[in-house]
């Protein structure tokens, strides 16, 4: 599969994960959710690598913790406590908007990236067309306070993310991907857990709804499709690409996942979002049409 089939395949994956996800989050908590996500799919990504006779040694150590801490935990805990305090067509342009920002800066300062006129021009774009995607979807938050101490939480969820990428990079050159994907699922999904303890609290209702139709359907997409097929294919890419160029998803996905809510949830489609989405598409094409010299630091 070549590496653009691969990018599409991964941002077709994602951006069809968000409705199953939100299905399964009405039956039980979301960061509960999240670290069941992550704990089987490390179950899986061990079957697999056993299967091909893979070896999972986890060195270096100290790298692959704060990696999966920042891009697992830091990530998704952050990113559900600031969701629900904030309107979410707001948070995910802040999140979207940000991610490829906060990729090409943190690629910088470790010398994986270079910040040139045609990204800083493909970042503009895309953020031009997450607004214009999510403008009717907005929302309106009655408490102001903690609507903006939400999207300050969105805010350093997508820097945890973005930084943990950066760094999973030389990983990616010492380790088959699949490999750190284990690591990186089992470590951030263990670390997830007293978080969801300490947020969401202890309720036996929360394991049994794991048995819910929704929660079911919903880690089903999410661990074969979001966690084995596309979160591989996000750190082949991020060996290949860049963080960067990787995570270009953002202004794809999207596109996906609001044709998704059209269809199936009725949501409204307009002039607005079909600009949104050619100009999405455009940043992301000129994105990746750009020479690639990266050095690969730590």
């Amino acid at each position: 599969m070549s590496r653009i089939a691969a990018f599409a395949l991964m941002a077709l994956i994602w951006g069809l994960t968000w409705l199953p996800m939100k299905v399964a989050s009405e039956a039980t908590p979301p960061i509960f959710l999240a670290s069941v996500r992550f704990l089987l799919a490390a179950i899986c990504f061990y079957l697999l690598g056993r299967a091909q006779g893979l070896r999972f040694r986890a060195d270096p150590l100290s790298r692959i913790i704060g990696a999966s801490l920042l891009i697992t935990t830091g990530c998704y805990s952050f990113l559900f406590w600031g969701v629900a305090r904030a309107p979410t067509g707001l948070s995910a342009i802040v999140n979207l908007a940000l991610l490829p920002i906060f990729l090409v800066l943190a690629g910088a300062l470790h010398g994986q990236e270079r910040i040139t006129m045609r990204r800083t021009g493909a970042i503009g774009l895309g953020i031009l067309g997450l607004v214009l995607l999510f403008s009717g979807r907005t929302g309106v938050s009655q408490n102001s306070t903690m609507a903006a101490l939400g999207l300050a939480a969105v805010v350093v969820a997508t820097a945890s993310y973005a930084w943990g990428s950066v760094i999973s990079r030389p990983l990616t050159l010492t380790m088959s991907p699949l490999v750190l994907a284990f690591w990186q699922s089992l470590i951030g999904g263990i670390a997830l857990v007293p978080i969801s303890l300490a947020i969401e609290g202890y309720d036996p209702a929360h394991l049994r709804a794991l048995t819910d139709g929704r929660v079911v359907l919903g880690l089903s997409v999410l661990v074969l499709g979001g966690s084995l097929i596309a979160f591989s294919i996000y750190l082949s890419l991020v060996r290949d690409w860049g963080a960067f160029r990787a995570g270009l998803y953002s202004f794809v996905s999207p596109i996906i996942a609001v044709g998704v809510g059209v269809v199936y949830a009725g949501e409204p489609f307009g002039i607005p979002e079909a600009v949104g989405m050619a100009v999405m598409l455009a940043a992301t094409a000129l994105s990746l049409t750009e020479p690639r010299k990266v050095q690969i630091q730590a």
